[in-house]
């Protein structure tokens, strides 16, 4: 097992341009991170492509691995013209992981205003072909794919289940954000273990929580059923990301941690706190 960081971690600074994505991997080797997630979003390799190499270089001479690429994706509501587009765009960020060298990468699936489990079952088949066929693309390459727990649609322990199971490639998991799980209000705990025997890769994140009817004012989002939620830094929040922990540790999962942090606080220092302690609550657990 490695502990990293994802570039999301940074978005704070990165959207501002205090920090590039070659910043980003300079501060992870300097904050103690063992591996590094390269997330698009703030940056769009597929449109800034001499960025590859560079990631590559900064990351070798730092010793640290490239782990996993993740990108968005939307494979709901479109017609068949648009759906084989975006199929195929997921492609060719496929061959950007090639690139890259990782043999890990998420992909969105879809997002939905309507949550409803009757909307998910319409849409599910349409998610099982384009899941398919992008897996089988990236399994020559040596490439696992995975949908996260995340986006409030495809988010809830059992979703994702049917979803990878549903899907049926050996390369196609899920990575699983231990702290995701409470925006769809299920305890991380139990949506751990619904997954983590599914799991490629393993997010740590932390959140604060108050009560729907206590608004706590700016900065806070809401769950799928009114909880007021906010990013904080992993082992500060209300999440027993222990236990979560313990239940990844215990499941027998060897694969590479990575904190994720899109709180409030100033993201490096943040960061930095967040990795010394989920590598001091994995050892304890």
């Amino acid at each position: 097992m490695k502990l990293g960081v994802s570039t999301y971690c940074f978005a704070q600074n990165m959207q501002t341009g205090a920090m590039s994505i070659l910043d980003a991997i300079d501060c992870i080797a300097d904050i103690g991170g063992e591996h590094v997630e390269i997330v698009s979003g703030v940056i769009e390799l597929a449109k800034t492509p001499e960025l590859i190499a560079a990631i590559k270089k900064r990351a070798s001479d730092r010793g640290l691995p490239l782990s996993n690429y993740a990108i968005g994706a939307q494979f709901a509501g479109l017609d068949d013209e648009a759906f084989e587009r975006e199929i195929a765009r997921v492609k060719r960020e496929v061959d950007i992981a090639a690139d890259l060298g990782v043999k890990r990468m998420r992909h969105d699936v879809a997002s939905s205003v309507d949550l409803s489990d009757g909307q998910f079952a319409a849409d599910l088949p349409r998610l099982i072909i384009a899941c398919c066929e992008i897996a089988d693309y990236a399994a020559p390459l040596g490439i696992t794919t995975s949908v996260e727990n995340h986006g409030y649609y495809i988010q809830a322990s059992a979703r994702v289940r049917k979803l990878v199971q549903e899907v049926g490639r050996d390369n196609f998991r899920t990575t699983l954000d231990i702290g995701n799980f409470v925006c769809v209000d299920e305890e991380p705990v139990q949506g751990v273990r619904n997954n983590i025997a599914l799991a490629s890769m393993v997010h740590v994140k932390d959140f604060y929580r108050r009560p729907a009817d206590l608004d706590p004012g700016a900065g806070w989002f809401r769950s799928a059923n009114g909880t007021y939620l906010r990013g904080a830094i992993v082992g500060q929040g209300d999440l027993d990301i222990r236990a979560a922990l313990a239940t990844v540790k215990h499941s027998g999962y060897d694969g590479d941690l990575s904190i994720e942090f899109e709180g409030l606080e100033p993201c490096v220092q943040a960061t930095k706190i967040a990795l010394d302690n989920a590598r001091r609550f994995w050892a304890e657990a």
